[in-house]
């Protein structure tokens, strides 16, 4: 009789995880045409048209380049808190606090000057992300709860205290009962490159992801961080920080969470509503997994499901398929490369039962 054994490879597949990456997008791309031939849909058009809708221009890929832009930050602070085994799944929410606090910068100071204002702004928005993350790591280190529950449940709560504010106490008196605020004022609003639709956040982006990868590398408490991540016994034992650790990636993953809505309300919405929820802190979680916590990576994976947004957003005008359709594909994409990891490190044996 034969059995099937699951055994780890002595050595994980050279380059494997680029190829288990283009095979799962592949694959994903695959099932996607099923679905879309299952609604009536021809599918090689329609993936053509996905494809064509996020990279088939420069106006596409600008497109494309400014929605990575919120997704790569938050995604950043999500990769920061999951090298120290910290979950944190509450991007969404410290993003809305985010947002939250540049609008109240941007509504209460409008005659400031726009060097002033903008700091400000970027500030107001760190500080409120910062706190959101502070939450869930205090609760963790004096009563141990579990950082998931918590953080999640901060999102809910960010979200609706952003949509009481934008149809309550901030509601513009003259948008018609539409939940917006007023617009901001041209000091408060970051422009774009000369010659682009981007805006400066992409330079923003840039720097942050070049800071991250240096303190990853070459510094001490990123080192430290890594080793607090491996094998936590063993920094205890090495007396690391493992407390202050804990506090600092959870403040500095809320804070580029909240810069991330501070670009997304001061760049491109000019004032706050409530469709600046987008889903993006949910999607930096899929981001960082993808990339596997390298800034690098997280740039490119960014880019590419940013991309896969807007091409599902040409779909929708061009065939009338359902904006859910990218969420299934984001998830598809997600459960294809974990279970090709699977296979990088580990391979099933054929023996004979005695």
């Amino acid at each position: 009789m034969k059995k099937i054994r699951i055994v780890r490879q002595h050595q994980p597949l050279k380059w494997g995880y680029i190829f288990i990456f283009f095979i799962a997008l592949g694959l994903s791309l695959g099932i996607g045409a099923i679905l879309l031939s299952l609604q009536g849909k021809p599918p090689l058009k329609g993936i053509a048209l996905l494809f064509q809708g996020a990279f088939g221009a420069g106006y596409a890929i600008e497109d494309s380049l400014i929605k990575a832009v919120p997704i790569f930050l938050c995604s950043l602070g999500v990769a920061l808190s999951f090298r120290l085994q910290m979950w944190n799944i509450g991007a969404e929410g410290q993003y809305a606090l985010g947002a939250i606090g540049a609008t109240c910068m941007a509504l209460n100071f409008p005659q400031l000057p726009w060097f002033v204002l903008l700091p400000l702004m970027f500030l107001a928005a760190s500080v409120c992300g910062g706190i959101w993350g502070l939450i869930p790591a205090l609760l963790k280190l004096k009563i141990n709860v579990n950082e998931i529950i918590v953080t999640l449940m901060l999102n809910y709560i960010g979200i609706l205290f952003l949509e009481y504010l934008v149809y309550g106490p901030w509601k513009d008196p003259t948008s018609f009962g539409f939940p917006i605020t007023p617009e901001f004022s041209p000091q408060a609003i970051v422009g774009t490159i000369p010659g682009t639709r981007l805006n400066w956040g992409i330079i923003f982006c840039v720097l942050i992801g070049v800071v991250m990868t240096v303190f990853f590398r070459y510094t001490r408490l990123g080192y430290e961080l890594k080793v607090c991540g491996e094998n936590l016994r063993a920094a205890r034992y090495a007396r690391m920080p493992y407390a202050f650790l804990i506090i600092m990636v959870m403040v500095v993953s809320g804070a580029l969470a909240g810069s991330a809505g501070f670009l997304e309300v001061s760049a491109n919405l000019n004032r706050l509503q409530t469709s600046v929820m987008a889903g993006y802190g949910y999607t930096a979680i899929v981001v960082a997994w993808l990339a596997r916590l390298n800034p690098l990576y997280i740039g490119i994976a960014s880019f590419l499901l940013a991309g896969l947004r807007v091409g599902v957003e040409n779909l929708q005008l061009e065939m009338g398929i359902p904006a859910a359709f990218g969420a299934i594909l984001e998830g598809l994409i997600l459960l294809s490369v974990l279970a090709g990891g699977f296979f990088r490190e580990y391979k099933l044996v054929i023996r004979e039962k005695s």
